[in-house]
């Protein structure tokens, strides 16, 4: 097994995610098999509890593992399927070590950082690096390892000390350290100052590691004296140091990598020149391509909560751009807080409530994605009876589907007081309710989470087509609250139609509205499942409705899945290309 250690210095936010991913993605188009883990050396056991605010989303694995957004920029990029414990937290570790001492593993010996923290985390290592995530049988050749936080961090020097004595342990030729670095350019004098870089490499090597790459961020590329200077003072070769500069977007960095012949460098640091191919990242360059051109806009509006932060619907917003891309659309995201659009607003700050409802009625899509809390609820609401009446392609997901629900509710069936127990436990017209097997006292890990079968009820449905005329869909779940099934027969006798359920029959996962051009809310994240060239089923109905091209889309039930490099469909799977060369794609409704 061969490794990279991708760690990160001076500031916090460098695009380390996005680096280790785009390592991956080359080693992967070299031949090679490719898993990855994430190390955050926060307490927290999972990012389950974590506000989106404080870390960005909580990214959903299949086996219900909540986890840092990073391992979403890893299967993305990498098609893979990882698992919890591809995401190593300190309490995770701590935790481990604690139950070995109670259990009495440890022989009555005085249990320390080092050895038994540093012992435990190289063994975590070791044990999921050899974990296939392709699907493949055997273990994979390289595991990608990213170091969470910035080096000199307090709470990530026992990982460090771990991965000195692992980089040891496995000798040269088995581990290559990628350090990514800042160097900042002063407006006053416009130049490159490799000071920080300097600092933050001694401090690195002073703790037992010595980078091999050295990946510089800066607004522009590297100068050569500047190369020349970085080299001398951090003992790492010229041609091992490369630029990261800013780029439209991160679809660019794998190629900027290749460009600069990283993974040459870390294929020799690893020797494996001799078993790994000439990198073939055509299709990924198409598909870039594609996106760099782009020029007819979709306007979706995303009525959220989390709207100051955008890495809070990180996932949300890769999958409208794999649809959009897919449709050969420009992606358009008008950010509209719940709050805003709700009545007071309209007395407290009426410019305000106006923008948002002008950014609302502008948009030619509507998104109410999940969410937890009271607040913004009334206005995700408005937005939903809005998009309803109005006839706006609307996708409503886990929180916005079951909002679709009670705001149906209020409005045609006339239960003025219907709601979520989440939000009014006492109404007379629960519409949402908590589901039984949650608990009312422990808030991590206790929700309905992971991979989940869906049945559909109503074989000609929009949703069934654009899973490819699937019987069933495997999707990923986060909730504790659901549909009240008794409530059931009485919606759907009033027209809302609930075309998706679980395998007992009792738990709605889809609903679609009848006469409506798109309206479908989802029980599940299928943002989660969204790949490049493989985009979400029901994002890409979204996005194809707000377009206006919808019936298209259906009518083949969007099975193209690759992209040439002039727009048209190839590689084994069956699937049409329309006359103007747009290319609708969706995977065979499971998702590899």
């Amino acid at each position: 097994m061969k490794y990279v250690l991708v760690t990160g210095g001076v500031v916090s936010g460098l695009g380390k995610g996005v680096t280790a991913s785009s390592i991956g993605l080359l080693l992967q188009a070299c031949g090679l098999r490719v898993t990855s883990i994430k190390i955050d050396p926060y307490l927290n056991t999972d990012a389950g509890t974590m506000s989106p605010f404080e870390h960005g989303e909580v990214f959903v694995l299949d086996d219900g593992g909540e986890v840092d957004l990073d391992l979403g920029n890893y299967e993305r990029f990498l098609d893979s399927t990882l698992t919890r414990d591809n995401n190593l937290t300190t309490g995770k570790i701590y935790q481990s070590v604690i139950d070995k001492e109670r259990r009495g593993d440890y022989l009555g010996r005085t249990v320390q950082v080092v050895p038994h923290v540093t012992d435990a985390i190289q063994e975590w290592i070791e044990r999921v690096a050899n974990v296939p995530v392709d699907g493949k049988e055997g273990p994979p050749d390289v595991c990608v390892i990213e170091l969470g936080g910035t080096i000199g961090d307090i709470e990530s020097m026992p990982f460090i000390e771990a991965l000195g004595q692992f980089s040891y342990k496995v000798g040269p030729g088995n581990f290559c350290l990628v350090h990514v670095s800042l160097v900042p350019v002063l407006s006053v004098v416009g130049e490159q100052k490799t000071k920080p870089t300097q600092h933050s490499v001694r401090g690195l090597r002073s703790l037992g590691l010595t980078p091999n790459i050295l990946a510089c961020r800066s607004t522009k590329a590297l100068e050569d004296n500047v190369k020349t200077k970085l080299s001398q003072f951090c003992h790492v070769p010229e041609e091992n140091i490369v630029t990261l500069y800013d780029v439209p977007n991160i679809w660019h960095v794998p190629l900027l990598l290749r460009d600069q012949k990283v993974h040459e460098a870390i294929l020799k640091e690893l020797n494996l020149l001799g078993k790994a191919v000439e990198a073939d990242v055509t299709e990924w360059t198409a598909r870039t391509k594609i996106y760099d051109t782009l020029q007819d806009p979709v306007k979706i509006a995303m009525v959220g909560k989390y709207t100051g932060l955008t890495d809070s619907y990180l996932s949300v917003l890769k999958a409208l751009l794999h649809a959009s891309v897919a449709c050969h659309k420009k992606l358009v995201v008008e950010w509209v807080a719940a709050s805003d659009l709700e009545e007071i607003t309209a007395q407290e700050s009426p410019d305000v409530h106006k923008a948002a409802w002008d950014l609302l009625k502008g948009a030619y899509g509507i998104l109410v994605p999940g969410g937890f809390g009271d607040r913004g609820v009334q206005g995700k609401i408005l937005a939903t009876k809005y998009a309803r009446e109005n006839q706006v392609p609307f996708l409503g997901i886990c929180l916005g589907m079951q909002l679709a629900v009670v705001e149906f509710a209020r409005s045609i069936l006339g239960f003025e007081d219907a709601n979520s127990t989440e939000f009014e436990p006492e109404t007379s017209s629960p519409c949402v309710i908590f589901m039984p097997e949650g608990s009312t006292t422990h808030m991590g890990g206790t929700m309905r989470l992971g991979s989940r079968r869906t049945h559909f009820q109503v074989p000609d449905c929009k949703s069934a087509k654009l899973y490819g005329n699937a019987k069933f869909v495997d999707e990923r779940h986060r909730h504790r609250y659901e549909v009240n099934p008794d409530m059931i027969s009485e919606i759907e006798n009033a027209g809302l139609s609930f075309v998706g359920k679980d395998e007992t029959g009792r738990r709605m996962e889809i609903v679609e509205l009848q006469n409506h051009p798109y309206f479908v809310g989802v029980q599940f994240h299928p943002e989660f499942k969204s790949r490049p060239g493989k985009p979400s089923a029901l994002f890409l109905g979204l996005i194809a409705a707000a377009s206006g091209c919808l019936e298209a889309v259906l009518q083949t039930s969007g099975k193209v899945n690759k992209v040439s490099t002039n727009g048209v469909a190839n590689g084994s799977s069956t699937g049409k290309v329309y006359q103007n060369g747009n290319v609708y794609s969706n995977g065979n409704g499971l998702h590899h």
